[in-house]
């Protein structure tokens, strides 16, 4: 491994078994490398690589079901969707990323770690409601919960749920966003600490299951995405 990353904790073996090991491992080196230079992560991030990024993103799989459709809302640098699909190939792993850049940062990281799960699809989530349908949706570091739940609900299916990637800050934007998650229709809303014994501290998750949500909504978001992008493609 390169002289700037540490060495992984033991625990790391515990977590990433057979195949995620290798890829992990593969993953954390291109982090360091690319990743940094194209400035997706900081270079202060690299001798944390495995406990805050890798550990703390993989242990999120302890609330994942077998065999979803889990999309990664403002995939960045993978966190935590590459290494969701690192780490449970079971669930097939859709990183949606906005930014040119980053999504071929994604794309090659793909080919790299030849992993067989994963789509890169570049766009915002606004411009896939309707068109998309998600049993899990996640996210770490992207928006506060009242975002999220603007842009993540309209791709999940009835009883779908999001997990958002949240630290200290998790219970008072639980609270925040009480007013809005009444009105979203979610069937519930609560934090989940998972990690445990893996992680110090455990990785704080809110975690809604979403409720219907409202068809016309979804025909209204689907038309104006389409008027959009039409109109991007003809000023060129």
């Amino acid at each position: 491994m390169s002289d700037h990353i540490p060495e992984p904790p033991e625990v790391a073996r515990e977590v990433f078994t057979g195949d995620a090991w290798v890829r992990a491992q593969a993953f954390a080196e291109l982090l360091a490398g690319p990743g940094v230079v194209r400035g997706l992560i900081g270079p202060r991030e690299v001798p944390r690589l495995w406990d805050r990024h890798l550990l703390n993103c993989a242990v999120v799989a302890e609330v994942v079901r077998p065999d979803v459709r889990l999309v990664d809302i403002g995939s960045g640098a993978g966190l935590p969707g590459l290494v969701l699909a690192i780490v449970r190939p079971d669930i097939t792993v859709t990183l949606l990323e906005p930014l040119l850049r980053r999504t071929v940062f994604l794309e090659e990281c793909v080919e790299s770690l030849r992993l067989g799960n994963v789509e890169v699809l570049r766009g915002r989530a606004e411009e896939f409601a309707g068109r998309r349908e998600f049993d899990v949706a996640s996210a770490r570091a992207v928006a506060p919960l009242g975002r999220l739940l603007k842009w993540s609900l309209p791709l999940l299916r009835e009883g779908g749920e999001l997990l958002a990637m949240k630290g200290e800050r998790a219970a008072e934007e639980l609270a925040d966003a009480k007013e809005q998650l009444h009105t979203s229709d979610v069937r519930t809303a609560e934090l989940a600490s998972v990690g445990h014994g893996k992680v110090e501290p455990p990785a704080t998750l809110i975690r809604v299951v979403a409720g219907r949500a409202p068809t016309g909504a979804r025909k209204a978001s689907g038309r104006k995405d389409r008027a959009s992008r039409s109109k991007r493609e003809a000023s060129g």
